[in-house]
């Protein structure tokens, strides 16, 4: 008899599986489950079998966060400097924060800084402020969403950005009535300053930042993500960890149409999605045309609401970031060659832009099952959710954004917006399949307090987010669980607990399906293919 090499006793195991099985007992034997059942399974014990004791606690398959951006994260984590309301709450904190940083640079050196909440931190600077907390470095602050940013003259001048400088294709460097730049730069105006302090990055830089990636989300309880935007420098530096064997989790890669030569090159060499194995695996291809609601520039069909940004266009309805014939012939063609499209939409018009571009490409070239994803898919109004449900497409839903950025989207949309946007509820009773995902390092690594924004409709600040919307724990995790497998066409090997599927589980401090403090939730252990990867 071949005994197993991991088993798990004494668990509350909710397998997540179509029948809402739940067993105390699971056995594993070469990273994938072979049995299921009570602690009679411990009979089945062999010398070298591992054994955890649940101690009757509450086990769920891995967390699977079908879109972040773990390849900047890590380098975020490894080389920027944090700032969001976690260290800095006020005005002052921020500029004293980014004077630290920056005595310690030397000469010249730039400085970044990443997730800055200026709703939450005493509002955005002005450029005479970043000019003297800069002591003359070169400084980029991030916003938290990642489409917007502030820069101080020292890096306008090292960009050779001047006030004759006319705003960038699908960008803007915001103005003062006058022309003078107020800081505050949009878009591809800010990949601007994003090239010029990425430009030294290195395949071991992410790759070293990696390792703290995979820590924290171990932590957390996620066992698999998909990193959305993949450029060719992150996946060259994932096959490097490969091969020298430094992956405890797994990694779908989405490819990056804004890394220009990317996407023709998979479609030329033939890859497909789906091409990989179980740690590192190709998902599809991306493309972002819409932006941050947040920040003011996610597209609308009606103008934001609330107190305009200086600088910021009025009335304000958000920019697309591409032209409709141009991302067609794009998605078409990566479509037709088997690779799994996703397109980002935020704003009810983006949602309808990117679904205009993906109609075009089925149309062109129909499959049945094609999983489609709407990247983020914020506001889906009804009209939109029945063009959802009549193209079967998937709403990519950025849960994450519910709890940090629900007060912000709560303010530039209105109160009676929320009835619509995260719409899980609606989503649910009409069959649209809408795995969640975190978008970090936008938001938070961990899952938690965005399931329990799903769950109460409010933020942990009190924020009302419409609970009409309101879904059960249950929905809740499958959206990150079966459905997060699901839209990544591996529900074959994860996101459920089932005989034959990789062994990726999780052991909580509560249990989450009563909806106990879901926000609070501590992940005592992470199992990935039966090894223990992480234990409080």
């Amino acid at each position: 008899r071949m005994s197993p090499d991991f088993l798990l006793l004494n668990g509350r195991i909710a397998t997540m599986d179509a029948a809402g099985s739940e067993h105390t007992a699971l056995a594993a034997l070469g990273g994938r489950i072979v049995a299921l059942g009570t602690d009679d399974l411990r009979e089945l014990a062999g010398p070298g079998t591992k054994i955890i004791d649940a101690e009757g606690r509450r086990v769920l398959p891995g967390i699977v966060d079908s879109h972040a951006h773990p390849d900047a994260y890590a380098l975020r984590l490894r080389s920027w400097t944090l700032v969001s309301p976690d260290f800095v709450q006020t005005r002052d904190a921020l500029l004293s924060r980014i004077r630290a940083r920056c005595a310690a640079a030397a000469p010249g050196q730039w400085c970044a800084f990443y997730r800055l909440n200026e709703r939450a931190s005493g509002g955005y600077p002005t450029l005479a402020e970043l000019d003297a907390a800069s002591l003359g470095r070169p400084i980029f602050i991030l916003r938290t969403d990642g489409h917007l940013g502030l820069a101080n003259s020292a890096a306008f001048a090292a960009c050779g950005v001047t006030q004759d400088t006319p705003d960038p294709p699908f960008g803007r460097f915001d103005r003062l009535p006058g022309g003078a730049f107020t800081g505050l730069v949009r878009e591809t105006a800010a990949h601007v300053f994003l090239n010029a302090v990425h430009g030294q990055d290195s395949e071991a830089d992410i790759a070293e930042g990696m390792e703290q990636v995979q820590d924290q989300c171990l932590a957390a309880g996620i066992t698999s993500v998909a990193n959305s935007l993949t450029p060719a420098k992150a996946i060259r530096a994932y096959q490097k960890m490969q091969r020298e064997g430094r992956w405890r989790m797994r990694m779908g890669i989405i490819a990056s149409g804004r890394d220009e030569p990317l996407i023709p090159a998979l479609i030329a060499a033939g890859i497909q999605s789906g091409f990989g194995n179980d740690t590192l695996r190709l998902i599809g291809v991306e493309w972002c045309p819409d932006c941050s609601t947040s920040g003011r520039t996610a597209a609308y069909w009606d103008p934001y609401q609330g107190a305009p940004i200086p600088g910021e266009p009025t009335p304000n309805t958000g920019m697309l970031l591409y032209e409709k014939e141009d991302l067609t012939a794009r998605a078409t063609a990566a479509h037709a060659a088997g690779l799994q499209v996703m397109i980002e939409g935020v704003g009810d018009r983006g949602i309808d832009f990117a679904l205009d571009v993906m109609e075009a490409a089925l149309a062109a070239h129909p499959v049945a099952d094609h999983r489609m994803r709407v990247e983020h898919c914020c506001y889906v109004t009804p009209k939109i959710l029945a063009r959802l449900a009549r193209g079967k497409f998937v709403d990519s839903s950025a849960t994450g954004f519910m709890d940090e950025l629900g007060e912000a989207y709560a303010a530039n949309r209105g109160q009676d917006a929320m009835r619509h946007m995260w719409p899980h509820r609606s989503l649910i009773d009409a069959g649209i399949p809408a795995p969640g995902h975190s978008d970090f390092a936008v938001c938070r690594v961990s899952p938690w307090t965005a399931l329990a924004a799903m769950v109460t409709r409010r933020t942990t600040t009190g924020a009302d987010l419409d609970a009409r919307e309101a879904i059960t724990p249950l929905e809740a995790l499958h959206a990150y669980t079966t459905l997060g497998a699901w839209a990544q066409r591996e529900e074959a090997d994860k996101g459920s607990l089932e005989i034959g599927k990789l062994a990726d589980l999780i052991v909580l401090d509560r249990d989450v399906l009563n909806g106990e403090d879901i926000a609070n939730t501590r992940v005592l252990a992470t199992i990935v293919g039966g090894e223990l990867r992480h234990q409080a």
